[in-house]
């Protein structure tokens, strides 16, 4: 079969997909992102493309996102032109809706199915945007938020199928887009993602590495932001290590802005709170690690006797997942969607994400009673191995639903 893959930043939530087909064999696999330097892949044919247009920092805000979205689905879609000239055609399509780089492709290969991701549908109400009181919308908001979808919209008329991870990210579309979305997990690869109770983290300025024997708590995002709830982690901080002298936190993330408003402060965030909690804060036991290597995080996971997850309504975390599957004991923010993933008193402890010194209370009762809660990381583990295990749950899922758009005769063998 020849599968053409579509998304900006390689390989985006097909890592493992991906991976699977190359290492089946048999398959023509073509990848098209905006991702420099990905190097060339056995089995496959990585392909870079540039947009064909970038709106201007002045550009009219609301049509400012379409703008950037139509230069993307150009950008893919001349880039797509190239390829049919040099005789490929695609049996199937999979791509991230999200930057409108699927816009087009009905324009190069009218009958070519495309299944592609709906990851977020901009919500002016229950989603991220007002959510916290402390950034509230802005009067315009409802309307840039629809002036965003626009993408959602020519996009639905594209694909042939849809795909969201959680029900609530299906569910932040419009019921006329839901029948055409199914609702199925990237996977995760729970073989490789457990529990190690050997596992040791160094810490240069300790002065030596950090096992399961040190009272260790995590935080981790992409970047340290109020959507992941960075601002309520940071103000829980002074009374975790007050109530617990030996705690130390490892704290995972870089210094910028994945979604919302940057921070005004130099610094970013980050700065913005370690002003806040100044001197309340032992910082000799906070250890900011920036963004790491996979197999570190993985490492740093597996330490920790405590494990926090925040964010507001929005898109669910690759990391919240993982950590279950690693057998962590975790406290997170009882908000959608992690309430699909995690219940409270059995795969994990939720507390209100606005109200840090309740996240404080429980961070504390976990770091001084383990064994308590000991079974929160086995079930989390089970969970994860059972409803969202990529070879076994998730990777079947999405086969069944590529070989229903193509002809039997060129269905991919399903995982044995």
């Amino acid at each position: 079969m020849n599968i053409l893959f579509v998304h900006q930043n390689f390989p985006g939530q097909y890592r493992e997909l991906f991976k699977w087909l190359v290492a089946q064999g048999g398959h023509k696999i073509v990848f098209l992102t905006q991702r420099k330097g990905v190097p060339q892949i056995e089995g496959a044919h990585i392909v870079t493309y540039a947009p064909h247009h970038v709106p201007a920092d002045a550009a009219y805000a609301p049509t400012k996102y379409w703008e950037e979205c139509v230069g993307n689905g150009l950008g893919a879609g001349f880039a797509a032109q190239k390829l049919a000239a040099d005789g490929f055609r695609p049996d199937v399509i999979l791509g991230h809706v999200g930057w409108g780089e699927l816009t087009f492709f009905k324009q190069v290969w009218p009958d070519a199915p495309i299944i592609g991701f709906f990851e977020y549908y901009f919500l002016a109400n229950g989603g991220s945007i007002g959510f916290d009181p402390e950034f509230p919308a802005s009067e315009h908001a409802p309307f840039l938020m629809h002036a965003r979808n626009a993408v959602n919209f020519a996009n639905i008329q594209t694909v042939d199928l849809g795909q969201s991870p959680t029900l609530f990210q299906r569910d932040t579309f419009p019921a006329s887009f839901q029948d055409k979305i199914y609702v199925e997990h990237d996977g995760i690869r729970t073989d490789r993602l457990v529990p190690n109770p050997t596992a040791s983290v160094p810490l240069g300025r300790l002065g030596r590495s950090v096992t399961r024997q040190d009272e260790i708590f995590t935080y981790m995002a992409r970047n340290m932001e109020p959507t992941r709830g960075f601002h309520k982690f940071m103000r829980a901080l002074p009374h975790i290590l007050a109530a617990r002298p030996n705690a130390r936190a490892l704290i995972i993330g870089g210094n910028e802005v994945s979604y919302g408003k940057a921070s005004p402060e130099k610094g970013g965030y980050r700065a913005e709170m370690e002003r806040e909690v100044g001197d309340r804060v032992d910082w000799n036991r906070v250890h900011f690690l920036g963004k790491v290597p996979y197999a570190a995080y993985q490492k740093i996971i597996q330490v920790s006797r405590c494990h926090i997850y925040l964010t507001v309504p929005f898109v669910l975390s690759w990391s919240s997942m993982e950590a279950m599957s690693m057998g962590a004991t975790i406290v997170a923010s009882d908000t959608a969607p992690v309430r699909e993933v995690m219940t409270h008193g059995e795969t994990a402890m939720l507390v209100d994400f606005h109200d840090h010194e309740a996240l404080a209370r429980q961070v504390i009762e976990v770091l001084e009673r383990p064994g308590d809660v000991a079974h929160l990381g086995r079930n989390a583990r089970a969970h994860m191995v059972e409803r969202y295990d990529f070879m076994t749950r998730c990777l079947p899922a999405h086969v069944a639903r590529i070989n229903s758009l193509v002809p039997r005769t060129m269905a991919i063998s399903p995982p044995s």
